[in-house]
């Protein structure tokens, strides 16, 4: 699990947007405004474009 106050400050590295931490079967912060889910891998959020999966393809937008 993600520190709750490293939640509140982080931010998408692509739009500076607002990023939403979920739990369905993998761990991920997704920004909706990107279309893009970014993997925490050992609690630590990998924030990084090269590492994000797109939404729209992944088919995993909800």
């Amino acid at each position: 699990m993600v520190d709750p106050r490293l939640l509140e400050i982080l931010v998408c590295p692509r739009c500076k947007g607002e990023l939403e931490y979920r739990t369905d079967g993998s761990e991920r912060l997704i920004c909706r405004k990107c279309a893009v889910a970014f993997p925490v891998r050992d609690d630590i959020p990998v924030m990084l474009m090269d590492e994000a999966v797109s939404l729209e393809v992944s088919g995993r937008e909800n």
